[in-house]
Protein backbone atom coordinates (compact mmCIF):
# COMPACT_ATOMS: atom_id res chain seq x y z
CA UNK A 1 0.00 0.00 0.00
CA UNK A 2 1.47 3.39 -1.09
CA UNK A 3 0.03 6.56 1.87
CA UNK A 4 1.56 9.33 1.34
CA UNK A 5 0.90 12.53 3.52
CA UNK A 6 0.55 15.45 1.18
CA UNK A 7 -0.21 18.22 3.64
CA UNK A 8 -0.55 19.32 7.29
CA UNK A 9 -1.81 21.56 9.86
CA UNK A 10 -0.65 20.99 13.37
CA UNK A 11 -1.65 17.34 13.86
CA UNK A 12 -4.16 17.38 10.80
CA UNK A 13 -3.23 15.60 7.97
CA UNK A 14 -4.03 15.59 3.98
CA UNK A 15 -2.99 12.19 2.35
CA UNK A 16 -3.62 9.87 -0.77
CA UNK A 17 -3.63 6.57 -0.69
CA UNK A 18 -3.52 3.97 -3.44
CA UNK A 19 -5.12 0.86 -3.38
CA UNK A 20 -5.90 -1.81 -6.46
CA UNK A 21 -9.75 -0.51 -6.57
CA UNK A 22 -8.68 3.13 -7.52
CA UNK A 23 -7.21 6.03 -5.02
CA UNK A 24 -8.18 7.56 -2.05
CA UNK A 25 -7.86 11.15 -0.99
CA UNK A 26 -7.98 11.51 2.89
CA UNK A 27 -9.54 12.89 5.16
CA UNK A 28 -12.44 10.76 3.65
CA UNK A 29 -16.25 9.78 4.94
CA UNK A 30 -16.92 6.24 4.20
CA UNK A 31 -20.97 5.81 2.99
CA UNK A 32 -22.15 3.24 4.77
CA UNK A 33 -23.67 0.11 2.59
CA UNK A 34 -24.27 -2.41 5.18
CA UNK A 35 -25.92 -4.69 3.33
CA UNK A 36 -24.50 -3.52 0.05
CA UNK A 37 -26.29 -0.78 -0.60
CA UNK A 38 -27.04 2.73 0.63
CA UNK A 39 -30.45 2.44 2.39
CA UNK A 40 -32.37 5.24 0.88
CA UNK A 41 -32.68 3.82 -2.67
CA UNK A 42 -29.18 4.87 -3.84
CA UNK A 43 -27.66 3.57 -6.49
CA UNK A 44 -23.84 2.87 -7.03
CA UNK A 45 -24.03 5.22 -10.18
CA UNK A 46 -26.00 7.62 -7.65
CA UNK A 47 -22.72 7.69 -5.10
CA UNK A 48 -20.26 8.27 -8.07
CA UNK A 49 -22.00 11.77 -8.84
CA UNK A 50 -22.45 12.95 -5.72
CA UNK A 51 -18.24 12.23 -4.92
CA UNK A 52 -18.21 9.25 -2.89
CA UNK A 53 -14.62 7.87 -2.74
CA UNK A 54 -15.07 4.56 0.03
CA UNK A 55 -18.18 2.44 0.35
CA UNK A 56 -18.43 0.44 3.82
CA UNK A 57 -19.81 -2.89 3.99
CA UNK A 58 -20.31 -5.06 6.69
CA UNK A 59 -19.13 -8.64 7.41
CA UNK A 60 -21.49 -10.41 9.38
CA UNK A 61 -24.30 -8.61 7.61
CA UNK A 62 -23.36 -9.92 4.32
CA UNK A 63 -22.27 -13.61 6.21
CA UNK A 64 -26.05 -14.19 6.79
CA UNK A 65 -27.33 -13.06 3.87
CA UNK A 66 -27.70 -13.24 0.85
CA UNK A 67 -28.20 -17.35 1.13
CA UNK A 68 -30.66 -19.68 3.18
CA UNK A 69 -28.30 -20.68 6.22
CA UNK A 70 -26.99 -23.70 4.17
CA UNK A 71 -24.67 -21.88 2.10
CA UNK A 72 -23.25 -18.40 3.65
CA UNK A 73 -23.65 -14.75 1.97
CA UNK A 74 -20.14 -14.51 1.72
CA UNK A 75 -19.41 -18.07 -0.26
CA UNK A 76 -22.49 -16.56 -2.47
CA UNK A 77 -20.51 -12.97 -3.43
CA UNK A 78 -17.35 -14.75 -4.02
CA UNK A 79 -19.14 -17.36 -6.51
CA UNK A 80 -20.40 -13.96 -8.23
CA UNK A 81 -16.79 -12.30 -8.61
CA UNK A 82 -17.03 -10.75 -5.03
CA UNK A 83 -18.11 -7.72 -3.39
CA UNK A 84 -17.45 -5.72 -5.93
CA UNK A 85 -18.77 -6.91 -9.03
CA UNK A 86 -22.38 -7.90 -6.76
CA UNK A 87 -22.86 -4.61 -6.09
CA UNK A 88 -21.20 -2.74 -9.53
CA UNK A 89 -19.04 -0.73 -7.65
CA UNK A 90 -15.38 -0.23 -9.13
CA UNK A 91 -13.79 1.77 -5.85
CA UNK A 92 -12.66 0.91 -2.59
CA UNK A 93 -14.69 -0.92 -0.42
CA UNK A 94 -13.75 -1.42 3.27
CA UNK A 95 -15.54 -4.01 5.08
CA UNK A 96 -16.20 -3.82 8.66
CA UNK A 97 -15.15 -7.44 10.78
CA UNK A 98 -18.61 -7.81 12.34
CA UNK A 99 -17.00 -7.06 15.74
CA UNK A 100 -19.09 -4.61 16.82
CA UNK A 101 -22.38 -6.38 15.41
CA UNK A 102 -21.29 -9.82 17.20
CA UNK A 103 -20.61 -7.73 20.66
CA UNK A 104 -23.87 -5.83 20.17
CA UNK A 105 -25.92 -9.24 20.15
CA UNK A 106 -24.99 -8.95 24.09
CA UNK A 107 -27.51 -11.69 25.32
CA UNK A 108 -27.24 -13.86 21.90
CA UNK A 109 -23.46 -14.85 22.35
CA UNK A 110 -20.59 -16.31 24.56
CA UNK A 111 -17.00 -15.31 24.32
CA UNK A 112 -14.29 -18.02 23.95
CA UNK A 113 -10.13 -17.29 23.25
CA UNK A 114 -11.04 -19.14 20.24
CA UNK A 115 -13.92 -16.56 19.42
CA UNK A 116 -17.52 -15.78 19.89
CA UNK A 117 -20.75 -18.18 19.46
CA UNK A 118 -24.03 -15.93 18.83
CA UNK A 119 -27.05 -16.31 17.06
CA UNK A 120 -28.01 -14.84 14.11
CA UNK A 121 -30.37 -12.08 14.47
CA UNK A 122 -32.19 -13.55 11.07
CA UNK A 123 -33.09 -17.05 12.09
CA UNK A 124 -31.91 -17.55 15.34
CA UNK A 125 -29.07 -20.11 14.59
CA UNK A 126 -25.70 -20.37 16.00
CA UNK A 127 -23.24 -19.25 14.24
CA UNK A 128 -19.39 -18.93 15.20
CA UNK A 129 -16.42 -16.17 14.70
CA UNK A 130 -13.29 -15.81 15.39
CA UNK A 131 -10.20 -14.14 13.71
CA UNK A 132 -9.60 -16.59 11.31
CA UNK A 133 -13.43 -16.91 10.20
CA UNK A 134 -13.73 -13.19 10.15
CA UNK A 135 -10.75 -13.25 7.53
CA UNK A 136 -11.83 -15.82 5.59
CA UNK A 137 -15.54 -13.81 4.94
CA UNK A 138 -13.78 -10.65 3.98
CA UNK A 139 -11.53 -12.42 1.95
CA UNK A 140 -14.83 -14.01 -0.17
CA UNK A 141 -15.85 -10.62 -0.14
CA UNK A 142 -12.57 -9.58 -1.20
CA UNK A 143 -12.86 -5.53 -0.03
CA UNK A 144 -10.07 -3.13 -0.70
CA UNK A 145 -9.74 -2.86 3.70
CA UNK A 146 -10.20 -5.79 6.07
CA UNK A 147 -10.97 -5.06 10.05
CA UNK A 148 -9.51 -7.07 12.30
CA UNK A 149 -11.63 -9.05 14.41
CA UNK A 150 -11.66 -7.69 17.92
CA UNK A 151 -13.14 -7.57 21.07
CA UNK A 152 -16.03 -4.05 21.17
CA UNK A 153 -15.97 -3.63 24.93
CA UNK A 154 -18.84 -1.69 26.27
CA UNK A 155 -16.88 2.18 27.06
CA UNK A 156 -18.11 2.41 30.55
CA UNK A 157 -17.07 -1.31 31.68
CA UNK A 158 -14.85 -1.72 34.87
CA UNK A 159 -11.04 -1.66 34.01
CA UNK A 160 -10.57 -5.26 34.84
CA UNK A 161 -12.83 -6.59 32.08
CA UNK A 162 -11.43 -3.87 29.70
CA UNK A 163 -8.22 -5.08 30.53
CA UNK A 164 -8.56 -8.63 29.95
CA UNK A 165 -11.23 -7.27 26.86
CA UNK A 166 -7.83 -5.41 25.35
CA UNK A 167 -5.24 -7.77 25.81
CA UNK A 168 -7.57 -10.71 23.86
CA UNK A 169 -8.31 -8.15 21.07
CA UNK A 170 -4.59 -8.12 20.55
CA UNK A 171 -3.97 -11.67 20.36
CA UNK A 172 -6.99 -11.83 18.03
CA UNK A 173 -5.40 -9.02 15.87
CA UNK A 174 -1.87 -11.32 15.29
CA UNK A 175 -3.91 -14.11 14.54
CA UNK A 176 -5.85 -11.87 11.78
CA UNK A 177 -2.67 -11.16 10.54
CA UNK A 178 -1.22 -14.52 10.08
CA UNK A 179 -4.75 -15.87 8.37
CA UNK A 180 -5.12 -12.69 6.13
CA UNK A 181 -1.12 -13.08 4.93
CA UNK A 182 -2.37 -17.42 4.08
CA UNK A 183 -5.54 -15.94 2.53
CA UNK A 184 -3.70 -13.15 0.25
CA UNK A 185 -1.28 -16.49 -1.47
CA UNK A 186 -4.05 -18.97 -1.90
CA UNK A 187 -4.83 -18.91 -5.50
CA UNK A 188 -8.63 -18.62 -5.66
CA UNK A 189 -8.59 -15.04 -4.17
CA UNK A 190 -10.69 -12.33 -5.52
CA UNK A 191 -8.32 -9.51 -4.19
CA UNK A 192 -4.78 -11.17 -2.73
CA UNK A 193 -3.85 -7.65 -2.42
CA UNK A 194 -6.19 -6.94 0.84
CA UNK A 195 -4.76 -4.65 3.28
CA UNK A 196 -5.44 -4.94 7.41
CA UNK A 197 -6.52 -2.36 9.56
CA UNK A 198 -5.94 -3.61 13.49
CA UNK A 199 -8.26 -1.82 15.69
CA UNK A 200 -7.00 -0.17 19.01
CA UNK A 201 -9.60 -0.41 21.93
CA UNK A 202 -9.48 0.46 25.58
CA UNK A 203 -13.23 2.35 26.45
CA UNK A 204 -12.37 5.52 28.11
CA UNK A 205 -9.07 4.90 29.88
CA UNK A 206 -5.85 6.73 28.91
CA UNK A 207 -3.27 4.36 30.11
CA UNK A 208 -4.80 1.08 28.72
CA UNK A 209 -5.43 2.96 25.34
CA UNK A 210 -2.06 3.85 25.15
CA UNK A 211 -0.29 0.98 25.65
CA UNK A 212 -2.69 -1.04 23.24
CA UNK A 213 -1.98 1.75 20.65
CA UNK A 214 1.75 1.28 20.91
CA UNK A 215 1.48 -3.20 20.80
CA UNK A 216 -0.57 -3.05 17.79
CA UNK A 217 1.42 -0.06 15.92
CA UNK A 218 4.53 -2.89 16.58
CA UNK A 219 2.62 -5.22 13.86
CA UNK A 220 3.12 -3.03 11.34
CA UNK A 221 -0.48 -3.24 9.26
CA UNK A 222 -1.60 -1.45 6.79
CA UNK A 223 -3.50 1.32 8.57
CA UNK A 224 -4.85 0.89 12.27
CA UNK A 225 -8.33 2.43 13.44
CA UNK A 226 -9.58 3.14 16.63
CA UNK A 227 -12.85 1.87 17.80
CA UNK A 228 -15.52 1.82 20.90
CA UNK A 229 -15.68 5.66 20.97
CA UNK A 230 -19.32 7.25 20.00
CA UNK A 231 -20.65 4.54 22.19
CA UNK A 232 -22.31 6.52 25.10
CA UNK A 233 -19.58 8.76 26.50
CA UNK A 234 -19.41 12.00 26.16
CA UNK A 235 -17.77 14.03 23.17
CA UNK A 236 -15.64 15.79 25.37
CA UNK A 237 -14.55 11.90 26.54
CA UNK A 238 -13.95 10.96 23.17
CA UNK A 239 -11.91 14.20 22.08
CA UNK A 240 -9.50 13.31 25.04
CA UNK A 241 -9.16 9.64 23.89
CA UNK A 242 -8.31 10.89 20.73
CA UNK A 243 -6.02 13.18 22.08
CA UNK A 244 -4.03 10.45 23.94
CA UNK A 245 -3.99 7.49 21.64
CA UNK A 246 -3.26 9.12 17.79
CA UNK A 247 0.16 10.65 18.49
CA UNK A 248 0.93 6.59 19.64
CA UNK A 249 -0.64 5.63 16.36
CA UNK A 250 2.21 5.52 13.19
CA UNK A 251 1.49 8.88 11.42
CA UNK A 252 2.78 7.34 8.19
CA UNK A 253 -0.38 4.96 8.15
CA UNK A 254 -4.17 5.53 8.01
CA UNK A 255 -5.41 6.32 10.91
CA UNK A 256 -9.58 5.21 10.55
CA UNK A 257 -12.18 6.98 13.97
CA UNK A 258 -14.86 4.01 13.46
CA UNK A 259 -18.59 5.19 13.52
CA UNK A 260 -18.19 8.96 13.85
CA UNK A 261 -19.86 10.94 13.55
CA UNK A 262 -21.61 14.21 13.13
CA UNK A 263 -19.97 16.81 10.75
CA UNK A 264 -18.37 18.13 14.41
CA UNK A 265 -16.84 15.50 15.45
CA UNK A 266 -15.47 15.10 11.64
CA UNK A 267 -13.80 18.01 12.21
CA UNK A 268 -12.62 17.99 15.48
CA UNK A 269 -11.00 14.39 14.70
CA UNK A 270 -9.17 15.56 11.53
CA UNK A 271 -7.79 18.32 13.55
CA UNK A 272 -6.25 15.54 15.66
CA UNK A 273 -4.97 13.66 12.98
CA UNK A 274 -7.81 10.99 11.85
CA UNK A 275 -7.76 10.38 8.24
CA UNK A 276 -10.94 7.92 7.48
CA UNK A 277 -14.68 8.07 9.31
CA UNK A 278 -17.67 6.46 8.84
CA UNK A 279 -21.43 6.98 10.37
CA UNK A 280 -24.83 5.89 9.47
CA UNK A 281 -25.87 10.18 10.54
CA UNK A 282 -26.56 11.57 6.88
CA UNK A 283 -28.72 8.07 5.34
CA UNK A 284 -30.48 7.68 8.58
CA UNK A 285 -31.43 11.39 9.13
CA UNK A 286 -31.96 11.43 5.61
CA UNK A 287 -34.58 8.96 5.78
CA UNK A 288 -36.79 11.04 8.43
CA UNK A 289 -36.64 14.03 6.57
CA UNK A 290 -33.60 15.70 9.03
CA UNK A 291 -31.12 17.54 6.62
CA UNK A 292 -27.85 19.11 6.93
CA UNK A 293 -26.59 22.72 5.20
CA UNK A 294 -23.88 24.94 6.16
CA UNK A 295 -26.39 27.11 8.64
CA UNK A 296 -27.74 23.93 10.43
CA UNK A 297 -29.71 20.48 10.60
CA UNK A 298 -33.17 21.19 8.75
CA UNK A 299 -36.56 18.98 9.69
CA UNK A 300 -38.52 19.35 6.50
CA UNK A 301 -41.53 17.65 8.21
CA UNK A 302 -41.58 21.04 9.96
CA UNK A 303 -45.06 23.28 8.05
CA UNK A 304 -42.98 26.38 7.78
CA UNK A 305 -41.90 24.50 4.79
CA UNK A 306 -44.64 23.50 3.50
CA UNK A 307 -44.60 26.20 0.83
CA UNK A 308 -41.25 27.08 0.82
CA UNK A 309 -39.71 27.06 -2.83
CA UNK A 310 -35.86 26.85 -1.80
CA UNK A 311 -33.75 24.05 -2.36
CA UNK A 312 -32.47 22.25 1.05
CA UNK A 313 -29.79 24.29 0.51
CA UNK A 314 -29.11 27.39 -1.73
CA UNK A 315 -25.92 26.85 -4.05
CA UNK A 316 -25.80 23.25 -2.88
CA UNK A 317 -25.21 20.90 -5.95
CA UNK A 318 -26.78 17.81 -5.06
CA UNK A 319 -29.19 15.98 -7.08
CA UNK A 320 -31.81 17.49 -4.88
CA UNK A 321 -30.85 20.58 -4.76
CA UNK A 322 -30.27 21.24 -8.13
CA UNK A 323 -33.53 20.64 -9.27
CA UNK A 324 -36.29 20.48 -6.06
CA UNK A 325 -37.91 22.67 -3.50
CA UNK A 326 -38.09 21.94 -0.14
CA UNK A 327 -42.08 22.42 -0.46
CA UNK A 328 -41.86 19.17 -2.78
CA UNK A 329 -39.87 16.96 -0.80
CA UNK A 330 -41.40 17.75 2.68
CA UNK A 331 -45.09 16.69 0.28
CA UNK A 332 -43.13 13.17 -0.20
CA UNK A 333 -41.73 12.84 2.77
CA UNK A 334 -45.60 13.23 4.45
CA UNK A 335 -47.01 11.26 1.48
CA UNK A 336 -44.25 8.39 2.50
CA UNK A 337 -43.41 7.99 -1.33
CA UNK A 338 -39.37 6.83 -1.11
CA UNK A 339 -38.21 9.58 -3.79
CA UNK A 340 -38.35 12.15 -0.56
CA UNK A 341 -36.10 9.87 1.80
CA UNK A 342 -33.84 9.07 -1.42
CA UNK A 343 -33.25 13.23 -1.96
CA UNK A 344 -32.64 13.87 1.37
CA UNK A 345 -30.26 10.51 2.01
CA UNK A 346 -28.27 12.13 -1.75
CA UNK A 347 -28.31 15.25 0.10
CA UNK A 348 -26.89 14.36 3.20
CA UNK A 349 -24.16 12.01 1.90
CA UNK A 350 -23.65 14.81 -0.93
CA UNK A 351 -22.87 17.46 2.27
CA UNK A 352 -20.50 15.09 3.96
CA UNK A 353 -18.77 14.10 0.68
CA UNK A 354 -17.85 17.72 -0.05
CA UNK A 355 -17.21 18.95 3.39
CA UNK A 356 -14.33 16.11 3.13
CA UNK A 357 -13.30 17.65 0.04
CA UNK A 358 -13.43 21.16 1.74
CA UNK A 359 -11.23 20.08 4.61
CA UNK A 360 -8.62 18.50 2.24
CA UNK A 361 -8.22 21.69 0.08
CA UNK A 362 -8.02 23.56 4.34
CA UNK A 363 -5.65 21.54 5.10
CA UNK A 364 -3.48 22.21 1.62
CA UNK A 365 -4.05 26.06 1.79
CA UNK A 366 -2.79 25.84 5.88
CA UNK A 367 -5.77 27.31 6.99
CA UNK A 368 -7.98 24.33 8.47
CA UNK A 369 -8.21 25.78 11.91
CA UNK A 370 -9.83 29.03 10.31
CA UNK A 371 -12.62 27.02 8.45
CA UNK A 372 -13.16 23.82 11.16
CA UNK A 373 -14.22 27.10 13.38
CA UNK A 374 -16.27 28.36 10.47
CA UNK A 375 -17.93 25.75 9.73
CA UNK A 376 -19.09 24.63 13.31
CA UNK A 377 -19.91 28.01 13.97
CA UNK A 378 -22.46 28.32 10.82
CA UNK A 379 -24.07 24.96 11.60
CA UNK A 380 -24.65 25.66 15.32
CA UNK A 381 -26.66 28.41 13.87
CA UNK A 382 -30.24 27.62 13.25
CA UNK A 383 -31.14 27.28 9.96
Amino acid sequence: MKYKILASEGRAKRAHMETVHGSIETPVFMNVGTVAAIKGAVSTDDLKEIGTQVQLSNTYHLHVRPGDGKVSGDRLIHEFGGLHRFMHWDRPILTDSGGFQVFSLSGMRKIKEEGVTFRSHIDGRKIFMGPEESMQIQSNLGSTIAMAFDECPPSLAERSYIEQSVDRTTRWLKRCKAEMARLNALPDRVNPEQFLFGINQGGILEDVRIRHAREIGELDLDGYAVGGLAVGESAEEMYRILDAVVPELPREKPTYLMGVGTPQNILEAVERGVDFFDCVYPSRNGRHGHAYTNSGKINLFNKKYELDPRPIEEGCGCPACRSYSRAYIRHLLKAGEMLGMRLCVLHNLYFYNTMMQEIRDAIEKGEFRAYKERKIKGMEAKA
